[in-house]
Protein backbone atom coordinates (compact mmCIF):
# COMPACT_ATOMS: atom_id res chain seq x y z
CA UNK A 1 0.00 0.00 0.00
CA UNK A 2 1.10 3.39 -0.76
CA UNK A 3 2.62 5.56 2.35
CA UNK A 4 0.23 7.94 3.70
CA UNK A 5 0.82 11.62 4.00
CA UNK A 6 2.74 12.88 6.93
CA UNK A 7 -0.25 15.02 8.13
CA UNK A 8 -2.76 12.00 7.98
CA UNK A 9 -0.07 10.01 9.44
CA UNK A 10 0.47 12.38 12.27
CA UNK A 11 -2.79 13.11 13.10
CA UNK A 12 -3.35 8.65 13.59
CA UNK A 13 -0.80 8.77 15.34
CA UNK A 14 -2.31 11.46 17.63
CA UNK A 15 -5.83 10.47 18.17
CA UNK A 16 -6.05 7.74 20.89
CA UNK A 17 -7.47 4.60 20.79
CA UNK A 18 -9.85 6.31 23.32
CA UNK A 19 -10.60 9.10 21.25
CA UNK A 20 -11.60 7.30 18.07
CA UNK A 21 -13.85 4.75 20.18
CA UNK A 22 -15.61 7.82 21.76
CA UNK A 23 -15.70 9.36 17.91
CA UNK A 24 -17.20 6.26 16.46
CA UNK A 25 -19.80 6.16 19.60
CA UNK A 26 -20.65 9.47 18.99
CA UNK A 27 -20.80 9.14 15.04
CA UNK A 28 -23.57 5.85 15.21
CA UNK A 29 -25.82 8.48 17.23
CA UNK A 30 -25.34 11.38 14.90
CA UNK A 31 -26.40 9.28 11.81
CA UNK A 32 -28.97 7.52 13.62
CA UNK A 33 -30.32 10.65 14.33
CA UNK A 34 -29.86 11.86 10.11
CA UNK A 35 -32.12 8.65 9.14
CA UNK A 36 -35.69 10.67 8.82
CA UNK A 37 -33.65 13.42 6.80
CA UNK A 38 -31.91 11.19 4.55
CA UNK A 39 -35.27 9.72 4.31
CA UNK A 40 -37.36 13.14 3.24
CA UNK A 41 -34.57 14.16 1.48
CA UNK A 42 -34.19 11.48 -0.94
CA UNK A 43 -37.81 11.16 -1.47
CA UNK A 44 -37.16 14.84 -2.70
CA UNK A 45 -34.83 14.46 -4.90
CA UNK A 46 -37.06 11.07 -6.18
CA UNK A 47 -39.79 13.51 -7.17
CA UNK A 48 -37.76 15.69 -8.89
CA UNK A 49 -36.66 12.80 -11.10
CA UNK A 50 -40.03 11.81 -11.51
CA UNK A 51 -40.98 15.09 -12.78
CA UNK A 52 -38.16 15.43 -14.93
CA UNK A 53 -38.81 12.42 -16.59
CA UNK A 54 -42.64 13.69 -17.38
CA UNK A 55 -41.88 16.65 -18.54
CA UNK A 56 -39.18 15.09 -21.28
CA UNK A 57 -42.60 12.84 -22.12
CA UNK A 58 -44.77 16.18 -22.30
CA UNK A 59 -46.85 14.89 -19.14
CA UNK A 60 -48.52 16.90 -16.62
CA UNK A 61 -47.29 17.68 -13.69
CA UNK A 62 -49.77 17.42 -10.56
CA UNK A 63 -49.82 17.62 -6.89
CA UNK A 64 -48.74 14.06 -6.47
CA UNK A 65 -45.45 14.86 -8.26
CA UNK A 66 -44.32 16.97 -5.14
CA UNK A 67 -43.64 16.35 -1.52
CA UNK A 68 -46.14 18.13 0.55
CA UNK A 69 -45.00 17.60 4.06
CA UNK A 70 -42.29 20.46 5.37
CA UNK A 71 -39.17 18.92 6.28
CA UNK A 72 -38.74 17.71 9.93
CA UNK A 73 -36.88 19.60 12.09
CA UNK A 74 -33.27 18.70 13.80
CA UNK A 75 -32.83 18.38 17.19
CA UNK A 76 -30.24 15.54 17.36
CA UNK A 77 -26.19 15.79 18.11
CA UNK A 78 -23.76 17.97 15.76
CA UNK A 79 -21.88 15.83 13.38
CA UNK A 80 -18.58 14.22 15.41
CA UNK A 81 -15.04 15.50 14.52
CA UNK A 82 -12.56 12.58 13.21
CA UNK A 83 -9.78 13.30 15.70
CA UNK A 84 -7.61 11.41 12.60
CA UNK A 85 -8.55 13.41 10.30
CA UNK A 86 -5.78 15.84 9.63
CA UNK A 87 -6.96 19.71 9.41
CA UNK A 88 -8.20 21.19 6.19
CA UNK A 89 -7.42 24.54 5.02
CA UNK A 90 -10.48 26.52 4.73
CA UNK A 91 -11.07 27.54 0.91
CA UNK A 92 -10.19 31.21 0.30
CA UNK A 93 -12.98 33.10 -1.41
CA UNK A 94 -11.49 35.80 -3.89
CA UNK A 95 -12.04 39.24 -3.32
CA UNK A 96 -12.36 42.22 -5.75
CA UNK A 97 -8.92 42.86 -5.74
CA UNK A 98 -7.76 39.15 -6.33
CA UNK A 99 -10.27 38.94 -9.01
CA UNK A 100 -8.38 42.57 -10.66
CA UNK A 101 -4.94 40.62 -9.77
CA UNK A 102 -5.78 37.55 -11.57
CA UNK A 103 -6.89 39.80 -14.72
CA UNK A 104 -3.38 41.55 -14.72
CA UNK A 105 -1.56 38.33 -14.40
CA UNK A 106 -3.40 36.43 -16.86
CA UNK A 107 -5.00 38.52 -19.59
CA UNK A 108 -2.40 41.60 -18.64
CA UNK A 109 -5.63 43.41 -18.23
CA UNK A 110 -7.57 46.19 -15.94
CA UNK A 111 -11.00 46.09 -16.29
CA UNK A 112 -12.37 49.46 -16.53
CA UNK A 113 -13.91 50.80 -13.66
CA UNK A 114 -17.08 53.41 -14.12
CA UNK A 115 -16.04 57.33 -13.01
CA UNK A 116 -19.42 56.92 -10.67
CA UNK A 117 -22.19 54.39 -9.82
CA UNK A 118 -24.64 56.03 -11.72
CA UNK A 119 -22.51 55.46 -15.02
CA UNK A 120 -22.41 52.21 -14.36
CA UNK A 121 -26.29 52.19 -13.98
CA UNK A 122 -26.79 53.98 -17.32
CA UNK A 123 -24.86 51.46 -19.29
CA UNK A 124 -26.63 48.73 -17.64
CA UNK A 125 -29.97 50.70 -18.18
CA UNK A 126 -29.18 51.11 -21.69
CA UNK A 127 -28.10 47.33 -22.52
CA UNK A 128 -30.89 45.72 -19.91
CA UNK A 129 -33.49 47.93 -21.99
CA UNK A 130 -32.34 47.11 -25.98
CA UNK A 131 -32.08 43.39 -24.74
CA UNK A 132 -35.80 43.17 -23.89
CA UNK A 133 -35.95 43.04 -20.07
CA UNK A 134 -38.31 45.30 -18.66
CA UNK A 135 -37.12 48.77 -16.17
CA UNK A 136 -39.78 46.91 -13.80
CA UNK A 137 -37.36 43.21 -14.25
CA UNK A 138 -34.46 44.74 -13.76
CA UNK A 139 -34.81 47.46 -10.85
CA UNK A 140 -37.13 45.05 -8.88
CA UNK A 141 -34.10 41.73 -9.24
CA UNK A 142 -31.90 44.58 -8.48
CA UNK A 143 -33.86 45.93 -5.50
CA UNK A 144 -34.08 41.94 -3.93
CA UNK A 145 -30.49 41.31 -4.82
CA UNK A 146 -28.71 44.49 -3.56
CA UNK A 147 -31.31 45.23 -0.99
CA UNK A 148 -32.06 48.13 -2.73
CA UNK A 149 -29.02 50.47 -2.14
CA UNK A 150 -25.83 47.86 -4.08
CA UNK A 151 -23.31 48.60 -6.19
CA UNK A 152 -21.88 47.62 -9.32
CA UNK A 153 -18.94 46.03 -7.34
CA UNK A 154 -21.17 44.94 -4.27
CA UNK A 155 -19.63 41.57 -3.00
CA UNK A 156 -21.95 39.08 -1.01
CA UNK A 157 -20.98 39.68 2.67
CA UNK A 158 -18.97 41.97 2.06
CA UNK A 159 -19.18 45.16 4.36
CA UNK A 160 -15.82 46.65 4.48
CA UNK A 161 -12.73 46.34 6.43
CA UNK A 162 -12.89 43.68 8.93
CA UNK A 163 -15.50 41.53 7.05
CA UNK A 164 -15.23 38.30 4.69
CA UNK A 165 -16.95 37.92 1.48
CA UNK A 166 -19.48 34.45 1.91
CA UNK A 167 -19.49 33.79 -2.04
CA UNK A 168 -17.90 35.15 -5.19
CA UNK A 169 -21.54 36.44 -6.17
CA UNK A 170 -21.17 40.24 -7.42
CA UNK A 171 -22.96 43.37 -9.02
CA UNK A 172 -26.91 43.66 -9.81
CA UNK A 173 -27.75 40.50 -10.20
CA UNK A 174 -25.26 39.03 -8.13
CA UNK A 175 -23.18 36.69 -10.77
CA UNK A 176 -20.79 33.94 -9.26
CA UNK A 177 -17.71 32.99 -11.06
CA UNK A 178 -19.13 29.69 -12.42
CA UNK A 179 -22.13 32.53 -13.76
CA UNK A 180 -18.97 34.72 -15.65
CA UNK A 181 -17.44 31.77 -17.19
CA UNK A 182 -20.72 30.39 -18.47
CA UNK A 183 -21.85 33.69 -19.72
CA UNK A 184 -18.48 34.36 -21.38
CA UNK A 185 -18.97 30.51 -23.11
CA UNK A 186 -22.54 30.97 -23.91
CA UNK A 187 -23.03 34.92 -24.44
CA UNK A 188 -19.31 35.66 -25.60
CA UNK A 189 -20.05 36.06 -29.27
CA UNK A 190 -22.97 38.18 -28.70
CA UNK A 191 -21.10 40.23 -26.25
CA UNK A 192 -18.13 40.49 -28.65
CA UNK A 193 -20.68 41.69 -31.37
CA UNK A 194 -21.43 44.57 -28.75
CA UNK A 195 -18.16 45.42 -27.76
CA UNK A 196 -17.20 45.85 -32.20
CA UNK A 197 -20.60 47.76 -32.40
CA UNK A 198 -19.33 50.57 -30.00
CA UNK A 199 -15.13 50.88 -31.05
CA UNK A 200 -16.91 51.70 -34.86
CA UNK A 201 -18.05 54.54 -33.13
CA UNK A 202 -14.49 55.53 -31.80
CA UNK A 203 -11.64 57.36 -32.83
CA UNK A 204 -8.15 58.17 -31.61
CA UNK A 205 -7.37 56.24 -27.80
CA UNK A 206 -10.75 55.33 -26.79
CA UNK A 207 -10.84 53.53 -30.25
CA UNK A 208 -7.14 52.03 -29.58
CA UNK A 209 -8.15 50.87 -25.71
CA UNK A 210 -11.83 49.49 -26.90
CA UNK A 211 -9.58 47.21 -29.44
CA UNK A 212 -7.68 46.53 -26.79
CA UNK A 213 -10.26 45.09 -24.72
CA UNK A 214 -11.77 43.33 -27.41
CA UNK A 215 -8.99 41.34 -28.06
CA UNK A 216 -8.95 40.42 -24.32
CA UNK A 217 -12.43 39.65 -24.27
CA UNK A 218 -11.55 37.18 -27.09
CA UNK A 219 -9.09 35.44 -25.89
CA UNK A 220 -11.78 34.85 -22.50
CA UNK A 221 -14.41 33.19 -24.41
CA UNK A 222 -11.72 30.90 -25.60
CA UNK A 223 -11.03 30.08 -22.51
CA UNK A 224 -14.42 29.67 -21.51
CA UNK A 225 -15.30 27.55 -24.07
CA UNK A 226 -12.35 25.12 -24.06
CA UNK A 227 -14.82 22.90 -21.80
CA UNK A 228 -17.83 21.14 -22.45
CA UNK A 229 -20.48 23.32 -21.99
CA UNK A 230 -21.75 22.33 -18.66
CA UNK A 231 -22.07 23.93 -15.43
CA UNK A 232 -19.63 21.30 -14.04
CA UNK A 233 -16.93 22.39 -16.23
CA UNK A 234 -17.29 26.22 -16.21
CA UNK A 235 -17.54 25.55 -12.10
CA UNK A 236 -13.98 23.93 -12.29
CA UNK A 237 -12.53 26.60 -14.62
CA UNK A 238 -14.21 29.16 -12.25
CA UNK A 239 -12.57 27.58 -9.56
CA UNK A 240 -9.03 28.53 -10.95
CA UNK A 241 -7.05 31.90 -10.94
CA UNK A 242 -7.95 32.10 -14.45
CA UNK A 243 -11.36 32.01 -14.28
CA UNK A 244 -11.48 35.04 -11.70
CA UNK A 245 -10.22 37.16 -14.55
CA UNK A 246 -12.77 36.48 -16.48
CA UNK A 247 -15.48 36.96 -13.39
CA UNK A 248 -13.34 40.45 -12.94
CA UNK A 249 -15.40 41.47 -16.14
CA UNK A 250 -18.18 42.15 -14.15
CA UNK A 251 -17.04 45.48 -12.91
CA UNK A 252 -16.06 46.68 -16.49
CA UNK A 253 -18.06 49.74 -18.12
CA UNK A 254 -18.57 48.17 -21.27
CA UNK A 255 -18.39 44.33 -20.38
CA UNK A 256 -20.34 44.23 -16.61
CA UNK A 257 -23.62 45.29 -18.21
CA UNK A 258 -23.80 42.69 -20.31
CA UNK A 259 -22.97 40.11 -18.21
CA UNK A 260 -25.64 41.36 -15.65
CA UNK A 261 -28.11 41.45 -18.39
CA UNK A 262 -27.38 38.08 -19.96
CA UNK A 263 -27.56 36.81 -16.26
CA UNK A 264 -31.54 37.44 -16.61
CA UNK A 265 -32.32 37.22 -20.05
CA UNK A 266 -31.31 33.72 -20.27
CA UNK A 267 -33.89 32.50 -17.97
CA UNK A 268 -36.18 35.19 -19.98
CA UNK A 269 -35.64 33.14 -23.06
CA UNK A 270 -35.19 29.45 -21.09
CA UNK A 271 -38.39 30.60 -20.11
CA UNK A 272 -40.34 31.27 -23.37
CA UNK A 273 -38.43 28.28 -25.42
CA UNK A 274 -40.55 26.06 -22.52
CA UNK A 275 -43.58 27.47 -23.82
CA UNK A 276 -43.80 29.78 -21.55
CA UNK A 277 -45.51 32.72 -23.49
CA UNK A 278 -46.78 34.88 -20.44
CA UNK A 279 -43.94 37.88 -19.44
CA UNK A 280 -41.94 36.83 -16.27
CA UNK A 281 -42.93 38.83 -13.38
CA UNK A 282 -39.69 40.52 -11.21
CA UNK A 283 -40.63 38.06 -8.30
CA UNK A 284 -40.72 35.14 -10.88
CA UNK A 285 -37.34 35.77 -13.06
CA UNK A 286 -35.87 35.63 -9.41
CA UNK A 287 -37.15 33.02 -8.48
CA UNK A 288 -34.67 31.14 -11.85
CA UNK A 289 -32.20 33.78 -10.94
CA UNK A 290 -31.96 32.34 -7.67
CA UNK A 291 -33.05 28.64 -7.71
CA UNK A 292 -31.44 28.15 -11.88
CA UNK A 293 -33.51 28.49 -15.15
CA UNK A 294 -34.81 24.39 -14.85
CA UNK A 295 -36.05 24.37 -10.93
CA UNK A 296 -36.88 27.85 -11.09
CA UNK A 297 -39.52 27.75 -14.07
CA UNK A 298 -41.26 24.59 -12.49
CA UNK A 299 -42.39 27.67 -9.53
CA UNK A 300 -43.29 29.97 -12.18
CA UNK A 301 -45.20 27.41 -14.39
CA UNK A 302 -47.21 26.28 -11.14
CA UNK A 303 -50.84 27.27 -11.05
CA UNK A 304 -51.53 29.22 -8.24
CA UNK A 305 -53.33 26.25 -6.34
CA UNK A 306 -50.46 24.37 -6.44
CA UNK A 307 -48.36 27.16 -5.38
CA UNK A 308 -50.30 27.32 -1.81
CA UNK A 309 -49.80 23.67 -1.28
CA UNK A 310 -46.19 23.07 -2.38
CA UNK A 311 -43.60 23.74 -0.09
CA UNK A 312 -40.40 25.15 -1.05
CA UNK A 313 -38.46 22.49 0.26
CA UNK A 314 -38.69 20.68 -3.34
CA UNK A 315 -36.54 22.96 -5.02
CA UNK A 316 -33.29 22.48 -2.86
CA UNK A 317 -30.91 20.67 -1.93
CA UNK A 318 -30.88 19.56 1.39
CA UNK A 319 -28.14 22.21 2.06
CA UNK A 320 -28.91 25.18 0.44
CA UNK A 321 -32.21 24.74 1.95
CA UNK A 322 -30.71 25.13 5.87
CA UNK A 323 -28.70 27.66 4.57
CA UNK A 324 -31.36 30.00 3.04
CA UNK A 325 -33.67 31.52 6.09
CA UNK A 326 -35.87 32.97 3.78
CA UNK A 327 -37.22 29.90 1.66
CA UNK A 328 -37.21 27.50 4.81
CA UNK A 329 -39.57 30.35 6.91
CA UNK A 330 -41.74 31.29 3.75
CA UNK A 331 -42.47 27.56 2.90
CA UNK A 332 -44.34 27.35 0.36
CA UNK A 333 -43.82 28.56 -3.61
CA UNK A 334 -47.02 30.69 -2.67
CA UNK A 335 -45.62 32.36 0.82
CA UNK A 336 -42.01 32.49 -1.24
CA UNK A 337 -43.08 34.47 -4.09
CA UNK A 338 -44.93 36.99 -1.90
CA UNK A 339 -42.09 37.56 0.50
CA UNK A 340 -39.82 38.31 -2.33
CA UNK A 341 -42.54 40.61 -4.07
CA UNK A 342 -43.03 42.27 -0.69
CA UNK A 343 -38.87 42.49 -0.57
CA UNK A 344 -38.62 44.14 -4.13
CA UNK A 345 -41.32 46.52 -3.26
CA UNK A 346 -39.29 47.76 -0.09
CA UNK A 347 -36.32 47.76 -1.49
CA UNK A 348 -37.43 49.51 -4.44
CA UNK A 349 -38.12 52.97 -2.38
CA UNK A 350 -34.36 52.99 -1.20
CA UNK A 351 -32.01 55.73 -3.21
CA UNK A 352 -30.01 53.01 -5.19
CA UNK A 353 -33.12 51.34 -6.18
CA UNK A 354 -34.39 54.79 -7.83
CA UNK A 355 -31.45 56.15 -9.04
CA UNK A 356 -31.70 52.88 -11.33
CA UNK A 357 -35.32 53.31 -12.65
CA UNK A 358 -34.32 56.30 -13.61
CA UNK A 359 -31.18 55.70 -15.44
CA UNK A 360 -33.79 53.73 -17.91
Amino acid sequence: MPALPDSVSDAMAQASPQAMAEYRRKLREWEEAQAPFNAYWNSIAEKRRGRNAKRRAGQKITLDDYVLTHPPVYTGPRKPVDPSAPDRPRKTIPMVPDLIQAAAEHFQFAPQRPASEIEFKRAYAQVAAAAGLTREQAVRVYSFETGGNGNYDMQSGYRGPGTRPISTAIGYNQLLTTNSVELFAEQGDAILRALQEKAATLSGAARKAMDSKIAVTRKMVAFAQSVPDTWAEHEKLANTEKGWALHAMVLDIDVGPHLQTHKLLTSVHFARAKGHARPLTAAELEMMNLTGDGTGLDMVTMPQAMREQVPTSNFFQRGGYERNPVASRHNTVAKLLAVTDERMEVNGRKPGAQELAAAF
